[in-house]
């Protein structure tokens, strides 16, 4: 009798053990973290916010790591990865802040080297027209104009990407004909200066 009393008490004590020992998945911390990083790379912070976002990812997937482990125990352990869930569901608005961040300072880098660029591509016209008009001086003007004419279509090609959403593409395409408008600037102010210049003498 005290034998299957013993039995009966043991058993007890051992589904004690196995109920106060295994934690339950912490799914509504798992949930949130998904949904987080999910979020996050909804507002493209995988290429605004890349290296940021790749820890993100990074510490998910270490979370979803140790949720596996305590999967295959016996005495589940979740403590831990709802912790590490749940500073990823902190750590992604961050994130995601940040890609926010980096896309407005890129739209206004366009929209300011786009204007910039069309100012420049004004004063070149006008520069153009006080120009040498000689043989090779029509030649050389001519070759502006075509020039001018690719800067224009460059211009657009970035304004096109900008409302796509390729800033970073948007932004090179902008520099470049930036770079060429400002090239053909300091060109026709060179030759205009010698050319009035020589008119004087």
């Amino acid at each position: 009798m005290k034998s299957r009393l013993l039995i009966g008490v043991l058993a007890l004590l051992g589904f004690a053990v196995l109920t106060t020992s295994c934690d339950k998945l912490p799914q509504v911390e798992l949930d949130a973290a998904v949904a987080a990083v999910e979020t996050a790379k909804a507002a493209q912070a995988d290429i605004y916010a890349a290296e940021a976002f790749n820890a993100l990812q990074d510490s998910m997937k270490v979370a979803n790591e140790n949720i596996e482990l305590q999967k295959s125990k016996l005495f589940k352990k979740y403590s831990v990865a709802k912790a590490q869930l749940i500073a990823v569901a902190t750590l992604a608005p961050q994130v995601k802040q940040q890609a926010e961040t980096k896309k407005a300072e890129l739209m206004a880098e366009i929209d300011t080297t786009i204007a910039a660029t069309k100012a420049l591509i004004v004063e070149n016209n006008e520069l153009m027209l006080k120009a040498p008009k000689g043989k090779e001086g029509k030649a050389a003007l001519e070759a502006m104009k075509s020039e001018i004419a690719v800067i224009e279509a460059s211009l657009t090609e970035a304004a096109n990407l900008q409302a796509a959403g390729n800033l970073f593409g948007s932004l090179d395409k902008a520099k470049a004909a930036n770079a060429k408008a400002t090239e053909i600037n300091t060109e026709l102010k060179e030759v205009t200066a010698k050319y009035t210049k020589a008119k004087r003498k």
